[in-house]
């Protein structure tokens, strides 16, 4: 396996497909790098070096017991940045890991990058606050954590229904069901907790003021796991020259029920890089 040792030294699983310009994907939550297969492997098709980690906790990574924190896992990518040499990289971060890709270029700057894309990311912040009313309330994080300690696995098949707008109008197989389910489950319990306090307390705010490259903001608008009202619409107004496209009716989990038009659309904007 392809792995590399973070600073403090827990083993980091990634996968590199393909060559050409580098695009680095870090995944939502619960799940793992090959949420991102379709688009590695429809990239690394046409001339891009696809590649994707399993975050820390999650995968096939080490589980350690402490450092599921946003300024950790921009470390965490700045290792695997520094361990492959990537230059003029785009990266490219989903739900929670739209936070991490933020919080590296908030730390270590856009030398680097020639490009960010958000797609249905916490950004610029996901919890509610008093200056953030349209955040989502602390509650319910709270029975999501709640959830998971009780019955994991099946909180987890549970979700599966407002992740994918199942309820809403989309459809997914039954395989992609087992295999989001499988996925899910590979993760360590703690971090899979710990991320849910780091997604809905962290505040990106002041790393979105710092992102100065070309920025694609993808959303759903019927996202009812990271509501578009309160973080891609704000992200996207936020961010000079950001391109945003909000999918019709699409659910938190676009790149499987509008895999094709976001395939095209990461393609379309790589292009202009």
């Amino acid at each position: 396996m392809s792995t590399f040792k973070a600073k403090d030294g827990t083993q980091i699983y990634y996968k590199d497909w393909g060559s050409g310009k580098p695009v680095l994907f870090s995944h939502g939550w619960p799940l793992d790098g090959d949420m991102w297969d379709s688009q590695m492997n429809f990239l690394a098709e046409r001339g891009y070096r696809a590649i994707a980690f399993d975050r820390r906790g999650f995968g096939r990574s080490d589980q350690p017991w402490e450092g599921y924190n946003y300024d950790t896992f921009a470390s965490d990518i700045n290792d695997l940045i520094t361990h492959l040499d990537l230059q003029d990289v785009t990266l490219v971060g989903f739900s929670m890991g739209g936070g991490d890709v933020t919080r590296y270029i908030g730390t270590y700057g856009t030398a680097r990058v020639a490009g960010l894309a958000l797609l249905g990311a916490v950004t610029p912040i996901f919890g509610k606050t008093d200056d953030h009313p349209q955040g989502v309330d602390k509650s319910v994080f709270d029975g999501i954590k709640d959830g998971l300690r009780k019955d994991r696995a099946q909180f987890i098949s549970d979700f599966a229904t407002p992740f994918f707008g199942l309820n809403a109008g989309q459809s997914v197989s039954e395989g992609t069901l087992t295999q989001t389910l499988n996925i899910a489950l590979l993760a360590s319990l703690k971090g899979t907790l710990d991320c849910v306090t780091a997604f809905s307390e962290t505040d990106f705010r002041v790393d979105v003021a710092k992102v100065d490259v070309p920025t694609l903001v993808i959303h759903g608008s019927n996202d009812q796991i990271v509501p578009f009202e309160a973080t891609g619409k704000l992200s996207a107004e936020l961010i000079s020259g950001a391109e945003l496209k909000v999918y019709d009716n699409a659910p938190h989990g676009f790149a499987v029920t509008h895999q094709d038009q976001l395939n095209n659309d990461l393609l379309a904007f790589l292009q202009k890089l």
